[in-house]
């Protein structure tokens, strides 16, 4: 076994066991070619959870300073990500954002699970937010089915200001795959748009949360 698959399976024995979740819906998760997971937003360690209860590996971004730590605590936390596969990412920066749609596209291309977060960041509220086209860019660049997934009660795990996890129990639902058509590179922004709000509704239907009117511009991750 694999780092990558020992860090994965020790990670899901161990949520497993402390929250005992319930996840609904895994048989809709593709058994082959690429795909994209598209959740919604609640905790710092919704990743982690994803990635670990999903039947395939699936990639996410992390910020980058989670793999350049100093001394014990950094070489734990770089091994821990690199483990569950994710990857590093300048947050902040608009040539780094393009940079990360790239490597996902990458990604993809070669058959992989990738995840991308259309709010963009936590939701400190509870509010469901409107969808950054990122991932509707993905969806109709390389045709990938987009698999929506809504988490509940994540966010009790580790509340907003805590340095502290709490073991609670947590719902995962995995919603039916959408499809678009692939048009590459070159589509419209509307197309756009309407593929990512598409998605969102799609995750609504999942989390039952209220929606709000707007983006989330709150502090990111």
């Amino acid at each position: 076994m694999g780092v990558y698959d020992l860090t994965r399976s020790s990670t899901r024995g161990l949520i497993a066991g402390l929250c005992r979740p319930t996840v609904v819906g895994l048989e809709n998760v593709p058994p082959s070619g690429g795909f994209i997971v598209a959740p919604n937003h609640l905790s710092f360690l919704d990743s982690v959870l994803v990635q670990a209860l999903m039947p395939r590996p699936v990639a996410f971004f992390a910020k980058a300073e989670y793999f350049t730590g100093t001394g014990v605590k950094g070489a734990l936390m770089r091994s821990f990500f690199e483990g569950v596969g994710s990857i590093p990412v300048q947050r902040g920066q608009q040539a780094a954002s393009v940079q990360a749609l790239k490597t996902l596209l990458e990604m993809l291309e070669a058959g992989d699970g990738v995840g991308i977060y259309p709010e963009g960041t936590r939701s400190r509220d509870g509010l469901l937010y409107r969808g950054r086209t990122g991932v509707g860019w993905l969806a109709l660049t390389t045709g990938a089915p987009v698999v929506p997934v809504g988490l509940l009660g994540t966010d009790r795990l580790q509340p907003a200001g805590s340095r502290w996890i709490r073991p609670q129990h947590f719902t995962m639902r995995i919603g039916e795959p959408l499809y678009f058509e692939r048009t590459g590179p070159d589509h419209s922004l509307p197309a756009r748009r309407q593929a990512t709000d598409t998605i969102m509704d799609a995750i609504a239907a999942l989390t039952g949360q209220d929606r709000a009117a707007g983006y989330n511009k709150g502090a990111t991750e």
